[in-house]
C-alpha cells in the first residue's frame, strides 16, 4: 500500500512513517519542518520505499502513481507552536486539509484526519465521548488550534458526504514518547527536561487538573488500524482512559528520573482545560484497539531517549508492558 503522510517529519508523523515502512508499505512523507525535525526521518531515507517531500500541504500537491491512503497529520500541535504560528495553524487546518482531501479524492484513497481532543475544549462532560460537541472559546488564545481542527473535521465530513471520500476522523489525546522536542511546551517533555536538568518542575495552577497520557507506540497502532479500516468514518477517540493529575505526573517523572527537582506553582493559563480523559469504547469495538503501555514504563523510555547525548532513537519495536517483577525493558536499554 502507498501512503502519503502529511506532517511526517514531526514527533507523531515520523513514528507513523516508521511503522508503515516496518510492515511493508510505501511512504511519501510531506513536511515543511516548521515544527518537525529532519532528523526524525533521516534514518528512513535509505529505505527505497520511503520518499521525503519537503513542502507545505497548504500548497497544491500531486503524487505520481496510485495512492491508497492519505494520513493528514500536518499541524502545529503544542501551544508555543500554534501561538507562534497562528495563521499557519489555521491555514493547515483549512487549505491544507482541503488539499489533502482533494489528493485522496483524485486517487479514490482512504483519508484519515488527525484531529484532537482539543475539539472538546474545557469539557463540561467527563470523560469525553465522541458524541459530545465540546465547550470551546472561539476567540481565546487556544482558538487557532481548536477551531482549525473543528473546521478540518467539518470539511472532511463534507467531502465524505458530498464527494464520497472514504474519510476517517481520529481525535487524538495527549501522546508522548521519543522524538518529542525538549521545548515543545508539552507537559511530559517539559517535566522530563526540567527533571534531568535539576531545575524546578513548573506546574500551572494547583496541579489538580487531569490529563490522560498515551505512549506513542500505542497511538501509532490505533492510527494504522484507522488507516486500514476502510469505511469507518468516526470520529474515534484515541487516547489512554487512565487519568492522572498534573501533580501525579510530576511525581512520576521525578521517580523515573531519580531527580530531586523541586516543584514550582505558576498561574494557570487562560482556557486551560481542567479535565481531559477519553471514552474509547468505539476504538475497542471498531478497531480492536486499547493502550497497553503503563505510563511509568513509557516515561522511563522517554526519559532514556532524552538522556541519550546523540538523541538517537531507541530500537524500533514497540514498548511492551512490564510483566511481573523485575526491571522493565526500558531499564535494560539504559544499562
Amino acid at each position: 500500500m502507498k501512503v502519503v503522510v502529511t506532517g511526517g517529519g514531526g514527533f507523531l508523523g515520523s513514528h507513523v512513517c516508521e511503522a508503515l515502512l516496518r510492515r511493508g508499505d510505501t511512504v511519501w512523507c510531506l513536511d515543511n519542518f516548521s515544527t518537525g525535525e529532519p532528523e526524525n526521518v533521516a534514518h528512513l531515507c535509505a529505505n527505497p520505499r520511503f520518499r521525503l517531500l519537503p513542502g507545505d500541504v497548504t500548497a497544491a500537491m500531486e503524487i505520481p502513481g496510485s495512492v491508497h491512503a492519505v494520513a493528514h497529520l500536518a499541524s502545529p500541535a503544542s501551544p508555543p507552536d500554534y501561538h507562534r504560528l497562528p495563521l499557519e495553524t489555521l491555514s493547515v487546518g483549512s487549505r491544507g486539509t482541503e488539499n489533502a482531501l482533494r489528493l485522496a479524492l483524485r486517487h479514490e484513497a482512504r483519508f484519515v484526519l488527525a484531529s484532537t481532543s482539543e475539539v472538546y475544549g474545557d469539557p463540561e462532560i467527563h470523560p469525553q465521548p465522541e458524541e459530545y460537541w465540546g465547550h470551546v472559546n472561539p476567540v481565546g488564545p487556544r482558538s487557532v488550534y481548536d477551531e482549525a481542527k473543528r473546521y478540518a473535521e467539518a470539511l472532511s465530513t463534507a467531502y465524505r458526504r458530498s464527494q464520497g471520500v472514504d474519510v476517517g476522523v481520529m481525535r487524538i489525546f495527549n501522546t508522548y514518547g521519543p522524538r518529542m522536542r525538549p521545548y515543545d511546551g508539552r507537559v511530559v517533555s517539559t517535566f522530563i527536561r526540567q527533571a534531568l536538568s535539576g531545575g524546578p518542575l513548573s506546574i500551572y495552577g494547583d496541579g489538580s487538573q487531569t490529563r490522560s497520557f498515551c505512549y506513542v507506540s500505542d497511538l501509532v497502532r490505533g492510527i494504522l488500524a484507522m488507516i486500514d479500516r476502510r469505511g469507518l468514518s468516526g470520529p474515534i477517540n484515541l487516547g489512554n482512559p487512565v487519568e492522572h493529575t498534573v501533580r501525579e505526573l510530576a511525581d512520576l517523572v521525578l521517580g523515573v528520573t531519580g531527580s530531586r527537582s523541586p516543584i514550582e506553582y505558576l498561574p494557570l493559563p487562560v482556557d486551560d482545560p481542567c479535565r481531559r480523559r477519553p471514552v474509547i469504547e468505539r476504538a475497542r469495538q471498531e478497531l480492536d484497539w486499547a493502550p497497553v503501555v503503563p505510563v511509568e514504563d513509557g516515561l522511563r523510555h522517554t526519559a532514556a531517549w532524552f538522556t541519550d547525548s546523540a538523541r538517537a532513537a531507541l530500537p524500533n519495536e514497540p514498548l511492551q508492558p512490564v510483566q511481573g517483577p523485575g526491571p522493565s525493558r526500558v531499564e535494560s536499554l539504559k544499562a
